[in-house]
């Protein structure tokens, strides 16, 4: 039987490697390049791309093959890919059992970290921003790694596909363990347990430990799901960032969208550990719920720079002299503050319950109160110089209300999720109501620059742009449930052309780009936000 076994093990290892992709032509590709030689020469790949400016983040790739078998070449499509992402990659191959049991392996991935550091002008990477990921027996080690390196070994965050960390607990469910475990560990657990416990990731955690992504399939017969269950757990006691990807129904090894979902999450996680930091924005929300106040704030990191009480209002809009306006609930009253918080303007004048606040561009101010059903245009001078008023917008059936370019007035119907276009002449000029609105709710209209209008709503929370027709040309979450937001009510239109949504509901901001996919996204706990501005 151990013959047999040896003689698999040599046939595996022995195994013609992956073949070499085709490089793109801005990608540069450096083979065998020997980062030691300690018991064997051991190579590793370089792939970075061609037009380098500065030195750039990298991150080391280690194969699986159960400790005894697998080739570097399998991972040069990934190399390629983060090489087209602005990233130094480096795929590396590494001793084998069973000649080379642990931790000759561990001690090879340390020695490829240092060697990639000592050469970081040659490859044009960044020492200080290394990242490494492993799947299967490479998961293993990249977790080793991120649990023992020292000095100029270590690395930035981990990111760990499927990979043991508990070899005590491996062989009750996993297919191979009991052929694969003992030529890495020099035996059976029984005839060496110490070499198990040595081996195992879980017995090195410490407060130290790198931050640590792991993703496994609930399905996996080879390596439990729970190994990456428990280091993720055991992580977090110990106060390290750790977190844990779960692909249901997958086995071991990812296919077609469970393949692409894991690695977007893998990308993602060294994104946010080795790229800058995104460019902060300031943004104005409304706080509508408990903490009743109108919050500046970067984005999307959410730092706060000042609060201001705001009796649960419901609108914010940012001036460009630096002051904000902004309703306030209970004082009934419109208010304007300078950078220093002090209030220069307000305006309460027969109001019950002013929703809405816009300073126009000629100077005046666009008032919606959603009690008496009537929209003020009213002057420095707290003159009313326009009025719009309907019954069917009263008794708190309308939200928020704003100008547009051309002059006229787009009122949010919130009770029936329609919104009316309303000239100067109070004529009801375009109206659009979203399917089934009377068991939804619309909260504001904004008209874009292209002629259409943006519009959020609930029930489910959407967010539609709607053409003069009424065709509805682009579409965020609703029906779809590709983002699911409970109720969708401030927004505003960035110089990019993302949206920022406020989740009123769904207690989180949301930043999307032209296709609808989520850029940035914060939770903002109790803060139940209803409108939101940027400052410009």
């Amino acid at each position: 039987m151990v013959i047999f076994e040896l003689a698999t093990v040599a046939l595996l290892a022995q195994a013609a490697p992956p073949p070499i992709p085709a490089m793109p032509p801005g990608v540069i590709h450096e083979a065998g390049i020997e980062y030691s030689n300690v018991g064997q020469k051991s190579l590793l790949d370089v792939v970075r791309p061609k037009q380098a400016t500065g030195p750039l983040p990298f991150v080391l790739l280690v194969h699986g093959g159960g400790f005894r078998a697998g080739h570097r070449n399998s991972y040069l499509p990934v190399a390629i890919k983060l090489a087209e992402r602005g990233y130094v990659a480096a795929t590396m191959s590494y001793r084998l059992a069973p000649r080379h049991q642990y931790p000759a392996p561990v001690e090879d991935v340390k020695a490829a970290v240092r060697f990639l550091k000592a050469n970081a002008a040659r490859f044009q990477l960044d020492s200080g921003k290394s990242c490494a990921m492993g799947g299967s027996a490479g998961g293993h080690l990249v977790l080793m790694l991120g649990l023992t390196a020292h000095g100029a070994e270590r690395v930035n965050c981990i990111v760990n596909y499927y990979g043991p960390t508990d070899f005590t607990q491996s062989y009750s469910k996993s297919v191979d363990a009991a052929q694969v475990l003992p030529q890495f560990l020099g035996g059976h657990l029984d005839q060496n347990r110490e070499a198990h416990q040595l081996a195992s990731p879980i017995n090195w955690v410490t407060p130290a430990a790198a931050p640590t992504l792991s993703i496994h399939g609930t399905k996996d017969a080879y390596v439990a799901y729970e190994h990456s269950l428990w280091i993720t757990e055991r992580l977090v006691a110990a106060g390290v960032e750790a977190e844990l990807e779960t692909i249901s129904g997958a086995g071991h090894g990812f296919r077609g969208a469970d393949a692409e979902k894991a690695e977007a999450r893998a990308f993602a996680f060294f994104d946010k550990h080795l790229k800058a930091a995104p460019a902060q924005r300031r943004i104005l929300v409304s706080d509508h719920g408990p903490k009743g106040e109108i919050v500046a704030m970067e984005w999307p990191s959410g730092r706060v720079l000042w609060t201001k009480p705001n009796q649960r209002g419901h609108d914010v809009q940012g001036l460009p002299n630096g002051h904000t306006l902004f309703t306030i609930g209970a004082d009934k009253t419109v208010q304007e503050i300078d950078d220093k918080g002090a209030v220069v303007w307000s305006y309460s004048k027969d109001l019950e319950h002013p929703l809405a606040a816009q300073r126009l561009p000629n100077g005046n101010t666009l008032i919606g109160d959603a009690k008496l059903g009537k929209v003020v245009e009213v002057t420095p001078a707290k003159q009313v110089v326009w009025t719009y008023s309907s019954a069917d917008i009263a008794n708190m059936r309308m939200r928020n209300s704003r100008r547009t370019a051309a002059g006229t007035t787009l009122i949010a119907v919130e009770a029936v999720a329609k919104i009316i276009e309303v000239d100067q002449a109070g004529k009801i000029i375009w109206q659009w109501q979203a399917p089934n609105g009377e068991n939804r709710r619309a909260y504001q209209g904004l008209r874009l620059a292209n002629g259409n209008t943006l519009i959020s709503i609930s029930d489910p929370g959407e967010v539609v742009e709607v053409d003069p027709s009424g065709k509805v040309v682009r579409s965020v979450a609703g029906a779809k449930q590709d983002i699911q937001f409970g109720w969708a009510s401030g927004m505003a239109v960035l110089e990019d052309g993302h949206w920022l949504i406020s989740d009123y509901t769904g207690r989180r901001l949301v930043e999307v780009d032209p296709k609808g996919k989520v850029v940035h996204e914060m939770r903002t706990g109790e803060r139940t936000i209803a409108s939101v501005d940027v400052i410009r």
